[in-house]
């Protein structure tokens, strides 16, 4: 998917929206952690990605007993993911500081962005996304306090240089942690199996360090609030933090900040005043509605509702503008629907069923708050009868997509997720789906996984799904995750949708989702 330029579309602001987002903002919780012990990180062919940490000799309770001098390097683990800001205390050992001390610290998720750090880096995204910082320090001794906030378990400290004359130490490393919620406010799973309760622990963990003032996308990279992010980070907040004013918050946001013509961004920049990105995609939009919907049936929140429902209603409106007579959604290489980050299935029917699905939530609102959406029910009669008609093939039993008539997955999963057909269907289109498509691949993301989960619990199908979390989610706690991924293809296990490893985020919104599925389809 190419980036957007979109820089002649004007944004409205609404001050009033705006400034209950910003009463609804956060106080962020701090902890101090301090690192559990030292590591290297050593090539392993076996471990993914090439590379995994092993524990040295040295305690982490006598760092200060060792000096460091030009080449040499320490690496500090933390024990766990963390979101914060890192500090050392630093002083010279030797003749007196004759030349400033040049460091080289390097913040990782996972041990291959250590390992590979010496690499030329290709990736597509910006290089000033590494997290790693050149800084030169005149005088000694001196507490080293960063001013960024980073997202990491591991911290390499390297010497660039000093002089012959002095060498470095280091003493009293610390982490301050910052969220906007407490993990201890987490009530265990207790599922009775010990994977899934690991699974949903990491999950609630990934959820947390997203969770700062507003729902991040990852703490590493981008660190926006992205739509579709945002509607999956609710789902798995409503059953396990609770935070209300957090959602409310994020609404508010892309509520006051939609384009001239209505249309609601992809992602909104917060970290000053807010700046609503000039990228648009089309099922993002959509989940606007669906957010919303989410967030009344949980709060039941009439303000909120009433506040927000002019906005849901114009994202509908934009997307049925890409209806046909016939009722099919011809789609806008303007308007770009995501669905996941492969590009290797066709996606018209999934953009054909999430507006059905989106629809439904909308027609639901507006029940309660008496608006009369007759015309709204006519055009679904319409986006679904095409649907069934034209998109079904009864000899298949499966949805198929684009001109080649392509069956994937994410269309039998996004049509179940609609409730297009009848229930009984339903299940029997479900069961299909796992007889011929399964296993799945050419899928990238925990996203996309996500609603394969959801939609198998959705039509019964409970056991398979229960499989499915712990195959997925399972090998990423095999390979070493602490949080969940961005981006992770189990056929293809060093995918990165932007050509490297060292810019992928490990610790992804969009990824805390069994601590959802799990909690909502299997405690009852």
């Amino acid at each position: 998917m190419e980036f957007q330029i979109n820089q002649t579309i004007k944004f409205n602001h609404d001050t009033k929206l705006l400034k209950k987002a910003e009463l609804a903002k956060p106080q962020l919780l701090y902890k101090t952690i301090r690192p559990e012990r030292i590591v290297n990180i050593v090539k392993d062919e076996q471990a993914l990605f090439g590379y995994r940490a092993v524990p040295t000799a040295q305690k982490i309770a006598e760092i200060d007993q060792h000096a460091l001098g030009k080449g040499d390097r320490i690496i500090l683990d933390l024990g766990n993911h963390q979101v914060g800001h890192f500090q050392v205390n630093i002083n010279s050992v030797g003749s007196p500081m004759d030349a400033p001390l040049s460091l080289h610290v390097v913040f990782a998720e996972l041990p291959v962005e250590i390992g590979i750090n010496h690499e030329e880096y290709k990736g597509l995204l910006s290089s000033s996304w590494l997290a790693e910082e050149y800084l030169h320090i005149d005088v000694l001794p001196d507490i080293l306090k960063l001013p960024r906030r980073y997202a990491c378990r591991y911290i390499m400290i390297e010497v660039m240089d000093t002089s012959p004359k002095w060498q470095a130490v280091f003493s009293k490393p610390q982490f301050i942690a910052e969220s906007a919620v407490d993990m201890k406010q987490i009530q265990p799973l207790n599922s009775g199996d010990s994977l899934l309760d690991q699974i949903d622990q990491v999950s609630c963990k990934t959820l947390h360090d997203c969770m700062q003032d507003v729902f991040e996308d990852g703490p590493k990279r981008d660190r926006r609030l992205w739509l579709g992010d945002l509607r999956l980070q609710a789902l798995a907040n409503y059953i396990t933090f609770d935070n209300q004013g957090l959602v409310k918050r994020c609404l508010y946001l892309f509520g006051g900040l939609s384009t001239q013509t209505g249309r609601i961004t992809a992602n909104i920049f917060t970290k000053t005043k807010p700046i609503p990105d000039d990228t648009f995609l089309y099922d993002y939009s959509l989940f606007f509605i669906s957010a919303l919907s989410d967030y009344f049936e949980h709060y039941h929140d009439q303000e909120v509702l009433i506040d927000l429902f002019p906005l849901a209603r114009k994202q509908l409106d934009q997307a049925l503008l890409l209806v046909n007579q016939q009722g099919r959604v011809e789609l806008d290489d303007q308007w770009p629907v995501f669905v996941d980050w492969s590009q290797e299935f066709d996606k018209a029917t999934c953009a054909q069923a999430i507006l059905i699905y989106a629809l439904k939530q909308f027609l639901m609102l507006a029940d309660k708050l008496s608006f009369d959406a007759t015309e709204y029910r006519m055009i679904l009669d319409k986006l679904t009868s095409f649907a069934i008609n034209q998109l079904y093939d009864q000899e298949k039993g499966l949805f198929v997509s684009g001109v080649k008539k392509e069956v994937n997955i994410a269309s039998q999963v996004w049509m179940v997720l609609a409730k297009v057909l009848p229930k009984s269907k339903n299940h029997d289109l479900m069961e299909k789906a796992v007889q011929k498509l399964f296993p799945v691949s050419r899928i990238a993301t925990p996203y996309m996984y996500h609603h394969i989960a959801a939609a198998l619990f959705e039509t019964q199908h409970s056991d398979i799904a229960v499989t499915l979390i712990k195959k997925y989610w399972g090998s990423m706690l095999k390979y070493g995750a602490d949080t969940f991924w961005e981006a992770f293809q189990p056929e293809k296990p060093t995918f990165s949708p932007y050509n490297s490893m060292a810019i992928n985020s490990y610790c992804h919104a969009w990824s805390c989702t069994p601590a959802y599925l799990l909690r909502k389809y299997l405690k009852k």
